[in-house]
């Protein structure tokens, strides 16, 4: 049998290549340099411009990319289609077209005064295409807030020890950044101290685990409220203490996306980025000491469940074309337009040097494609029962998988699993809250806001509430609120991880255009080419989801038996006919911009001669 080791070879060869080879080339040629004045230094603010250190930053922005979507989206597709082509699209999509991704956003921010790809590509384009994208992404960004709190509700359900653990960790990120903020402290004392606090923390969850509703939790856990929550919003379909935590999660995102990031966000990333590179970094090491040591509990071999290909439709009674599904299921493993948001919206603002932008952009995808790697590999240990089983399914896989894997350096499976769900849940919750805080750097774009300056939103007017400090995070949050509890998520999903997907494209497609505006003999296959595929994908992938799956297996076929799914498909049906609109307008405003630069200005026609 193929043991699991292969996975984890294969990609660290490809990554390893590319952080070598291409990522020394691309720094080359955006002409970094580590004595630029970066936007953080220019417009230091306090509160949303400002510099951090490298490895404080690198922890914020891998924490922030890093969520439940390279986890659940290679689990999926590698049950439904087979281990080999996800491996193959990680391995290869990576380096080659993701990282370059978050590489060049991160790169085109800092040469724009720390501005969106909304900004970038209406600099050249004009201001219609650049709120067209602003739009989209906003959007998007409220479909990322609701999913991503709804796989919180689901984990902390499931693992009520992950509770008690991200209070914690949560609080020791408060007193973490006063700590180095407010006193001075000294830095490396200070991260020994917090960070053992953080991995105290697990320990405390394994012991005393939370739930707000009665369930079936561990004889330990400590139950808040009475009851089994049955009358919260969505209980029916989620149950009552999953429904329960996810306003407490939304709330908790409004909160931190409001406060200045030096309070929250770049302390706590920082933190939890220890018991991320632990969680992803264990996994990977454990496959190596089990694999030639053989201390796992089992084999480490891939399950006689998963086939290394399962055919262009899937397994089973799963009817989906492995192109252009794989590619948009695998999503943020591989390549994600939330990436370039996080890179132009957040950690452009906090850049101490233009030369950091190869570490955390390129180098922090390449950590995401290392999740997804562990997170096949949880997969080919485990095996996967239902692989139409969606984001429930695949949670516990994740947590299970990894278990088993831990166990080969020691730690017990069920201590193990709770520290992989944790490791998930970390990088779920710092994803959420900064989706948030770039929802607001989203609105805040389109309606004008000078570098440098918030807006508190508390004065009633309403483009001061629209892009307010305060008040934009809790039209979001409401938004996303009402999309987990309509019962709707699961359908929802797909849309999600093609509007993202579509957000890469276009993201590229801005960076396509900065290059040739910047000067005529920039090559642009390096952005050029992953932004044709990547829109062939999207355009496929949402014509797929459009046509098929709601017209005509919903709709024509019945599959929608209630009033509520047939509504539910129709505005699907509109959503991802207005996304690949957008898509293909933005790409000929792009195609008409990049073709009159390149040729230059027109010569004059010759004066009729006198003869």
């Amino acid at each position: 049998m193929t043991q699991v080791i292969w996975i984890i070879a294969a990609v660290l060869v490809t990554f390893t290549a590319g952080y070598v080879g291409y990522s020394r080339y691309l720094t080359q040629f955006v002409e970094l340099d580590a004595e630029a004045k970066t936007p953080a230094h220019k417009y230091e603010d306090g509160q949303e411009y400002v510099p951090a250190k490298k490895p404080v930053l690198l922890g914020h922005h891998y924490s922030s990319i890093a969520g439940g979507a390279p986890i659940v989206g290679p689990i999926t597709a590698g049950a439904v289609w087979g281990w080999m082509p996800a491996l193959l699209w990680i391995a290869i999509g990576n380096p080659l077209m993701g990282a370059v991704h978050d590489f060049v956003s991160l790169s085109g921010s800092l040469r724009h005064e720390g501005k969106s790809i909304g900004y970038i590509i209406g600099e050249y384009v004009g201001k219609t295409g650049k709120n067209m994208l602003l739009w989209f992404a906003f959007i998007t960004i409220i479909l990322v807030v609701a999913v991503f709190a709804l796989v919180v509700g689901i984990v902390f359900n499931a693992y009520p020890q992950v509770v008690t653990a991200s209070f914690i960790y949560i609080l020791l990120a408060l007193v973490f950044g006063v700590y180095l903020y407010q006193f001075n402290g000294p830095f490396i004392p200070g991260t020994v101290l917090f960070v053992a606090g953080v991995f105290a923390a697990v320990w405390v969850g394994l012991q005393y685990p939370l739930a707000l509703f009665a369930g079936d939790y561990p004889a330990e856990t400590i139950v808040l409220l009475g009851g089994d929550g049955s009358w919260m919003p969505g209980a029916g379909a989620l149950g009552g203490n999953t429904a329960a935590w996810i306003p407490v999660v939304l709330v908790y995102a409004a909160v931190a996306s409001a406060l200045p990031v030096w309070v929250l966000l770049q302390p706590r990333d920082y933190l939890s980025s220890f018991l991320l590179y632990s969680g992803v970094g264990g996994a990977i090491v454990a496959i190596i000491v089990g694999t030639f040591l053989g201390t796992s509990s089992q084999p480490l071999v891939i399950d006689e469940t998963i086939g290394a290909f399962q055919g262009f439709w899937g397994v089973e009674a799963v009817f989906l074309p492995l192109f252009p599904l794989l590619f948009i299921t695998i999503a943020c493993g591989t390549i994600s337009g939330f990436h370039s948001l996080v890179s132009s919206g957040t950690t452009a603002k906090q850049l101490d040097k233009e030369t950091d932008a190869r570490l955390i952009g390129y180098g922090g995808m390449l950590g995401e494609g290392l999740l997804a790697a562990v997170a096949l590999s949880t997969l080919a240990v485990w095996g996967f029962a239902d692989p139409a089983g969606g984001i429930g399914a695949a949670l516990p896989n994740f947590a299970s998988g990894g278990g088993v894997i831990l166990t080969s350096l020691g730690i017990p499976e069920t201590a193990g699993a709770v520290f992989m769900a944790l490791v998930l849940c970390s990088f779920l919750l710092t994803s959420t809250d900064t989706a948030a805080r770039l929802g607001r750097y989203m609105m805040e774009e389109i309606i004008g806001t000078p570098a440098g300056r918030t807006d508190t939103g508390l004065n009633l007017n309403v483009r001061s509430i629209a892009r307010g400090r305060y008040t934009n995070p809790a039209i979001q949050i409401g938004l996303a609120y009402l999309l987990v509890v309509s019962g709707q998520w699961v359908t929802l999903w797909a849309l999600f991880g093609g509007a993202n997907q579509l957000l890469a494209a276009l993201a590229l497609l801005t960076a396509t255009v900065w290059l040739a505006n910047w000067d005529d003999n920039k090559q642009l296959v390096s952005t050029g080419v992953p932004m044709a595929i990547m829109v062939t994908i999207t355009v496929l992938g949402l014509s797929w989801l459009v046509f098929y799956e709601n017209l005509y297996a919903n709709l024509i076929q019945g599959g929608a038996e209630s009033t509520s799914a047939m509504i539910s498909s129709g505005v699907q049906m509109i959503l991802g006919l207005v996304l690949i609109g957008l898509a293909l307008a933005l790409v000929r405003l792009g195609y008409k911009n990049i073709s009159r630069v390149r040729r230059g200005p027109e010569t004059p026609a010759a004066e009729p001669g006198d003869d």
